[in-house]
């Protein structure tokens, strides 16, 4: 036999054995069963669900876009300014304390519950997509997209309110490409014209210059904080008043005007608007060093304490004021819905935004909120088995000399209180207020799960109990307080109202049946969900979303809904046609839906949406703080 000659130095191998060649293939098949099992259970749902270290460093990566332009054919830095202010209250020195902890330090979840987690969560980002892909497509740089006939519309300056106010959302979903092309957008936008005469004071801090300031703190784009100032600048004439107090309106063009007298503060103006311009004119000043956009607020504040205990309910401030008078006991109306609510959910929020270093926020918050607990709050009478002890509403209250009376009307806008009850609660150390937060929390989602649709209707009566202790349910008191609205005018009996107006047990009266696509409801389950990591948050907002899209969702966006009592019948089969809906009154499901969608819904409902079903460290309340158009400024650090 011949033998085949081996070369030196080269180690002699034996071939493998049968043995050998099974462990080998065993080893492989296995490789291949485990990269099976991680691609089809193991690996995350969400390629984006990345610790909020990464997702920052994902979306920092890249061009800063400091080569881009602000287009401005006005410098508002140059307006006149008549009333001077001779000396600026500063912004607070102290180093900032340390704050108690906001959210909880434990959120346990298995496997199968984070990969459910995801996926709603890839849900909550892809009907953002929709929404956003149409508007680029059909309504770019607009301020708003109709979302039935897919066209523009200009409703707030003609400055992108859209663009703006979602460029955070964009920022934090992670959709890089989208927010940068977003950002040269902002450039080109022109804060020296309007196609309006006069521009909302308060609806132009809160989604335009707020917009900016929160995607500037997210991203450190230099062109976002140009933009900011300029508006900024604008937006500070409007204190240039007899006493520097704010306008409602601004009249734009009227600003500019050389030579122009102070414009006459407002004899009439609501407590919102007055009170509401804190958070963004602060963190302009905190990113700006500039002392005078503090000032201005800080006045303001400073007033609202002088009054409090001075209104015709002491505590409390009514939902309009003479701010040219300084006077704030003309109104006998007091509520925490529209017209007043932003102001006092901005109390606990400036204690963060400032470190806890100015004590007027904690008294102003605990004082006013002894009051609402007291005169406003309120456990709705239910039916036993949906456990009313844990729910509670708040309601408005009317005074009539030394009386205040209480009037069980409950507004959307209203359901931000149980996320300001529990943010401050955790803020001051008070776990009674946290418990407050979680049962009004509790009582917004009996709302929207109470109705036809499965969303709570814009505003409703229902029976108040005589007590939060006990309140068993009394069909009588039902029936009376429906029939005290729905009277022998309109129905016969009790049954026919309950029928024809779809009233759900211990409601007594659906004053606004629309839905407006408004977030305040699922921003308080976000915030409780955050401050107790209870997981039956998770599956309440769930159920929230799904039932907002199922009645809004359309071909090109998502659109307001006209009656959250009505859900269209089925169609019998193939030959069914739709009948058109007729005036106000919805046959179809198509017919329930108004061509409307404010900007709100991509800047604040589907964000806080989407943050409810992220880990908890993205955008941590711990370290961020959230405007009253959910735009997170960055909360100081103590040194």
């Amino acid at each position: 036999m011949r033998r085949i000659k081996v070369p030196r130095g080269v180690p002699y191998q034996r071939p493998m054995s049968r043995q050998h060649k099974r462990t080998l293939i065993y080893a492989l098949l296995s490789a291949v069963a485990f990269g099976g099992y991680y691609w089809l259970y193991a690996q995350p749902t969400d390629a984006l669900a990345v610790a909020f270290e990464e997702h920052e460093a994902y979306m920092h990566d890249g061009s800063s876009l400091a080569r881009i332009k602000s287009e401005q054919s006005y410098d508002w830095r140059e307006a006149p300014f008549v009333n001077t202010i001779t000396s600026y209250i500063p912004l607070p020195t102290t180093a900032p304390r340390i704050l108690p902890r906001v959210q909880s330090e434990d959120f346990p979840e298995t496997s199968a519950q984070r990969k459910q987690r995801e996926q709603r969560r890839v849900a909550v980002r892809d009907e953002f997509r929709h929404s956003w892909n149409n508007y680029r497509k059909f309504a770019w740089a607009q301020d708003e997209l109709k979302p039935i006939t897919g066209e523009g519309e200009e409703s707030f300056g003609g400055w992108g309110a859209t663009l703006v106010d979602s460029l955070d959302t964009l920022w934090i979903m992670g959709l890089k490409e989208e927010f940068e092309e977003a950002v040269e957008a902002v450039a080109a936008i022109d804060f020296g014209k309007t196609n309006l005469t006069t521009v909302s004071v308060f609806e132009t801090t809160i989604r335009y210059l707020g917009g900016l300031l929160s995607a500037y703190d997210m991203s450190g784009k230099p062109i976002l904080l140009k933009k900011a100032i300029q508006l900024g600048e604008m937006l500070y004439r409007a204190f240039d008043t007899t006493n520097n107090t704010p306008l409602g309106w601004l009249n734009v063009e009227g600003v500019k005007k050389v030579p122009r007298l102070a414009f006459s503060a407002e004899s009439n103006i609501c407590f919102a608007c007055l009170g509401s311009l804190t958070m963004e004119f602060t963190r302009l000043a905190q990113v700006t060093s500039e002392p005078k956009y503090y000032d201005a607020v800080a006045r303001i504040t400073i007033m609202m304490d002088r009054a409090q205990d001075s209104t015709r309910l002491p505590g409390l401030w009514p939902t309009m004021v003479n701010a040219a008078k300084e006077e704030f006991n003309q109104s006998r109306f007091f509520s925490i819905g529209a017209l007043a609510d932003s102001t006092y959910e901005y109390f606990p929020k400036m204690h963060a935004l400032l470190g806890g270093v100015e004590p007027a926020y904690e008294k102003l918050y605990r004082d006013s909120a002894e009051m609402i607990d007291a005169y406003m709050l309120f456990r709705p009478m239910v039916p036993d088995k949906f456990h009313g002890e844990n729910l509670l509403l708040c309601g408005d209250v009317f005074t009539h000399g030394e009386e205040a009376k209480l009037d069980p009307t409950m507004q959307h806008l209203t359901c931000f209180i149980g996320g300001m009850f529990g943010l401050a609660g955790r803020l001051f150390s008070d776990p009674d207020h946290v418990d407050l937060g979680a049962k009004l929390t509790k009582g917004c989602i009996f709302a929207y799960a109470a109705t036809q649709t499965g969303i709570m209707p814009e505003t409703f009566d229902m029976v108040a109990c005589d007590s939060r202790k006990t309140c068993p349910w009394n069909q009588t008191a039902w029936e009376e307080g429906a029939l005290y609205h729905y009277s022998s005018k309109y129905v016969e009996s009790f049954n026919d109202a309950v029928e024809k107006y779809k009233i759900p047990p211990g409601f007594t009266n659906i004053r606004d049946k629309r839905y407006l696509l408004r977030p305040e409801a699922i921003e308080s389950v976000f915030i409780m969900y955050r401050i107790t990591g209870d997981r039956q948050y998770l599956d309440d907002a769930w159920d929230m979303f799904t039932s907002i899209v199922a009645a809004t969702r359309t071909p090109y966006a998502n659109g307001q809904v006209r009656d959250v009592t009505f859900v269209a019948p089925k169609a019998p089969g193939r030959a069914y046609k739709s009948v058109p809906g007729v005036g106000d009154v919805p046959y179809t499901r198509d017919d329930n839906i108004e061509n409307k969608m404010e900007s709100f819904w991509t800047a604040e409902t589907l964000k806080y949406f989407y943050l409810i079903f992220s880990t908890p460290d993205m955008i941590s309340l711990d370290d961020w703080v959230f405007n009253t158009e959910a735009h997170p400024f960055r909360r100081p650090k103590p040194r």
